[in-house]
């Protein structure tokens, strides 16, 4: 079983930054696929960012540049570093953990955090 904690959401102006944190319960953390996804109200959850164990990392275009994936295996947390923030870039943000190839894709995870409210002002 594997339990995932979001916190780090908040409310920032065009132009501001966030660091999301994902802190996940789990024996094997080092094996598993991380990624953070993303939903808008009135459109379908989406992926942002992914990484494996061997921190390879994978992004949606829409924030390659501004956002940053990475983790801490001595922590068991994982971590969104958001830059150049936008008003499109608010939306529930959620964690999630699976294995399988490490995508952006909401098939490849089974664990979801309940998610955190990232608001972006113009």
């Amino acid at each position: 079983q594997v339990q995932l904690v979001e916190s780090g959401g908040g409310s920032v102006q065009t132009g501001g930054s966030l660091i999301l944190s994902c802190a996940v319960s789990a024996y094997t953390y080092s094996s598993l696929c991380m990624a953070w996804f993303r939903q808008a109200p009135g459109k379908e959850r989406e992926g942002v960012a992914a990484i494996g164990g061997d921190g390879a990392a994978v992004y949606a275009d829409s924030v390659k540049g501004r956002f940053t994936i990475f983790q801490d295996n001595s922590k068991n947390t994982l971590y969104l570093q958001m830059g150049s923030l936008k008003p499109e870039d608010t939306a529930i943000y959620y964690c999630a953990a699976g294995w399988g190839l490490c995508l952006a894709e909401r098939y490849e995870y089974n664990y979801w955090g309940q998610g955190t409210q990232v608001t972006v002002s113009s």
